[in-house]
């Protein structure tokens, strides 16, 4: 099973990784908005047989900066 991560955690590690002073501003919460959030991929695992290819935040982070710094267009650049 995954670990739940907080947002101030997955932005401290995206303004680590990329070496950005990503602006985060902290406000409060809006009505209706849940107090916690937490995702799953047990579904997908169990029914698809995926694997997660990275097991922490710090290599997510870095595999997806890896990919936008050498894609800086995205998929646009893929599109005839």
């Amino acid at each position: 099973m995954g670990k739940a991560s907080a947002c101030a955690k997955v932005i401290d590690t995206v303004r680590k990784v990329t070496g950005h002073a990503i602006p985060a501003p902290e406000s409060p919460r809006r009505p209706g908005d849940p107090a916690v959030l937490v995702a799953s991929s047990e579904k997908i695992k169990r029914e698809l047989g995926w694997k997660p290819e990275y097991a922490d935040l710090n290599s997510i982070v870095r595999s997806a900066w890896d990919w936008r710094r050498a894609h800086p267009n995205g998929y646009a650049a893929n599109r005839d």
